[in-house]
């Protein structure tokens, strides 16, 4: 009984003590408990191999929802540089500020959305607008019909008046299809909504509007007398991406008649040069760069695999493998820019594979008888007239990989993400560079030239009032490049976008000035010779907004005396014929 009564007492004394021990037990195997479901889970097989599909079917490698609009959202910051319709606005655009007079406007845009530049597995992919659902486009096509002295019944216009573009067609050959190289509908619409924007912003401050002619029943098909063909100059590569994304964007800018008075200027170069083109040490700028790239993706084995599978997968011809992560993206946003389902592939006999060493002559003539892409293009045409020693045709070592068609599977958003991630911190690497401006430096000299002989006729009094560049994505790399631009996009250049230098004259003097927009945003401060206390902030709009105006003297002053110093050069020529460039490190 006594032996009873003191266990009694010291249970009553540790009671606190043993509920603590029961607490802790209790969470311990709950803990456990949840580890092991958890576990359970994830290891589940999923019965394919790494860039096979997955287990479900709906569930990619990084275990997230695959469905149409999941992916989507994922896919947002890629499909950037697709150029939705949602994206092109109007934002910081000028045209009207107060106690200001808009005396010009010159326009650099790259074309629109185009087809792949290498042969693609492309079926069930619609690159036309859906469902005729764009008012614009219908209106474009109905005007071309109704104004064409073509044969009835053909799916496209052409251009009639005499020069380099005679003949070539106003419209994609086909609604839905993607063709090489090519502009398709959906570019066209990407050019009309950009010549909207710009109508609304600079047609009425430059006097572009003309009073419809009541006497005049209907369009006529021949440029009116009295307009004159000297307010607004076209200049496009003699491509037919290039020519049309200058017209549709033109066709909403104008009023019919000066449409139809439109006379068009061929530039032989990619990069406007005008004359100052040719340029050894840019091409040996450019291919350090391109050295420096290709090192970073040997040191990744992840991206070189799915490089191989996305490419071996969507690319239809790689006989000498597959070597430039860049051509695989530009096949996958063929894809990506048109909401299209990840591509799969079923297994095939493995070919043997060939020599590495590409057949220049073979792809010289893929290039002639297509558009092809800008940068692939202009390199094969440097190799042919043997200026640019940089063309991929030539032995660099690039790392080239062959596509495995043993396997068979689907494209996963992982496998996206892990390419497209790779060629964004590429391009953001590559864009901060010093080679990325000099060479930038070099191939714009002749562009800024020519843009600043024209701000010089504007601000003197001649009738020009619009000047348009309608160019390429290397186009406004060289261009933004020397001019210290830099976007959250790097090197990326967007379907449609534009570059506009707008001139302005003060009420209040005689002085003129210039601000420099980038798809809507002004970026004039960061221009070297307009930073800080270099420009003028002006009042932009009755809200406040401000904007930052430029003085003319200065991009005179860069391009005559500073231009050439970071190349440590007085000119040209002597830039472009030092045998070896500045050196400067990695990535």
């Amino acid at each position: 009984m006594r032996l009873l009564k003191e266990l009694m007492r010291v249970a009553t004394q540790h009671r606190a003590f043993y509920c603590y021990v029961l607490l802790s037990v209790w969470i311990f195997l709950l803990i456990a408990g949840m580890y092991r479901y958890m576990g359970n889970v994830e290891s589940t097989p999923s019965g394919g191999s790494v860039f096979g599909p997955s287990s479900s079917g709906t569930v990619s490698s990084l275990g997230g929802d695959s469905s149409p609009s999941s992916t989507a959202q994922r896919f947002a910051k890629y499909r950037e540089r697709c150029a939705p319709l949602a994206q092109l606005q109007r934002l910081d655009d000028g045209g009207i500020l107060e106690g200001w007079k808009l005396q010009g406007v010159l326009l650099v845009i790259r074309h629109g959305d185009r087809g792949p530049i290498s042969h693609v597995r492309s079926a069930g992919i619609n690159c036309g607008v859906s469902g005729g659902s764009d008012n614009l486009v219908n209106r474009y096509r109905s005007f071309l019909y109704n104004s064409s002295s073509s044969a009835s019944g053909s799916n496209h216009m052409y251009w009639n008046k005499v020069g380099p573009f005679h003949g070539f067609p106003l419209l994609p050959a086909t609604e839905r299809g993607c063709p090489l190289g090519q502009l398709t509908y959906k570019g066209i619409s990407q050019l009309l909504h950009v010549g909207d924007i710009m109508h609304q912003v600079y047609a009425h401050p430059l006097g572009l509007l003309l009073k419809p002619n009541p006497n005049r029943a209907s369009v006529e098909t021949t440029p009116h007398t009295l307009l004159n063909s000297d307010e607004v100059v076209v200049f496009t590569t003699r491509y037919r991406r290039t020519f049309q994304s200058a017209l549709a964007m033109l066709f909403t800018l104008l009023p019919a008649d000066k449409w139809l008075a439109l006379n068009v200027r061929e530039s032989h170069s990619m990069a406007f040069c005008f004359g100052e083109c040719s340029c050894p040490q840019s091409a040996l700028l450019r291919k350090r760069l391109e050295a420096m790239g290709d090192k970073q993706l040997l040191k990744r084995g992840d991206v070189l695999d799915v490089m191989q599978w996305i490419g071996g997968t969507i690319l239809q011809h790689t006989p000498n493998g597959i070597s430039n992560p860049f051509e695989v993206v530009d096949a996958l946003l063929t894809v990506l820019c048109h909401d299209a389902t990840l591509p799969c592939r079923r297994k095939k006999a493995l070919s043997t594979p060939k020599p590495l060493r590409k057949n220049s002559n073979q792809e010289l003539v893929d290039v002639i008888n297509i558009d092809q892409d800008e940068t692939a293009a202009n390199l094969m045409q440097e190799a042919q007239t043997q200026v640019e020693p940089d063309s991929p045709e030539v032995e660099n070592g690039n790392p080239s990989v062959q596509a495995d068609e043993a396997q068979e599977g689907c494209v996963e958003p992982s496998h996206v993400d892990t390419l497209m991630s790779f060629a964004d911190e590429l391009s953001q690497r590559s864009a901060g560079h010093s080679y990325y401006k000099l060479s930038g430096l070099l191939r714009s000299y002749g562009m800024i030239r020519h843009i600043v002989s024209y701000m010089l006729k504007m601000i003197s009094g001649d009738r020009t009032k619009f000047v348009l560049y309608s160019g390429h994505d290397c186009t406004m790399q060289y261009l933004t490049a020397a001019l210290g631009i830099i976007t959250n996009q790097g090197q990326t250049i967007a379907y449609a976008s534009r570059l506009a230098f707008e001139v302005y004259r003060s009420d209040a003097h005689t002085d003129y000035y210039f601000r420099v927009v980038y798809n809507g945003k002004d970026v004039t401060q960061q221009i070297d010779f307009c930073e800080g206390g270099k420009s003028l902030r002006v009042t932009r709009d009755s809200r406040g907004n401000k904007a930052d105006l430029c003085p003319i003297e200065n991009i005179i002053r860069f391009l005559h005396e500073d231009y050439f110093s970071p190349l440590n050069a007085t000119n040209f020529k002597e830039a472009c014929g030092s045998v070896n460039p500045p050196k400067t490190g990695e990535f």
